[in-house]
């Protein structure tokens, strides 16, 4: 059994500082820290939740849009995407209520890599935590 004791999705963007500017001025993602290698690279931590977003390195090879997508869970889709907007992002598709009750919408960073927003409106399972011995739920 593996024991995860903390979690980091790393991107290797094709241009360090669009991406940067990117997930830092247009998403708002919290600076956890900055880095660099003394070989002439560096990268910056995000706090992402309960995990970390690392941009590190680079590529010379834009990355296949479908093969990872990054989840934000937001407390409001719809007023993220009006500051998003402002922000110069453009939204992929506006939020909308999907079939198994989540709202999301879809940006894409720089790379082409599809972020989600994703809003879990108060009526939904994944607020409600359910008491394995009585029975009863109360809210997340």
């Amino acid at each position: 059994m593996v024991n995860v004791l903390s979690s980091r999705f790393v991107i290797r963007p094709t241009d360090m500082e669009r991406s940067l500017a990117f997930y830092r001025d247009v998403l708002g993602l919290a600076v956890y820290r900055e880095f660099a290698t003394g070989e002439g690279e560096w990268g910056t931590v995000f706090f992402l939740g309960g995990g970390f977003l690392e941009l590190s390195g680079g590529s010379r090879v834009r990355p296949e849009p479908e093969a990872v997508q990054l989840w934000l869970q937001v407390e409001d889709a719809t007023r993220t995407q009006q500051e998003l907007s402002e922000h110069g992002c453009v939204i992929m598709r506006e939020p909308r209520r999907e079939p198994w009750g989540l709202i999301e919408m879809r940006v894409s960073d720089p790379d082409g890599l599809v972020v989600h927003i994703v809003e879990v409106p108060a009526d939904h399972p994944l607020r409600v935590r359910r008491d394995a011995v009585s029975g009863g739920s109360e809210g997340a």
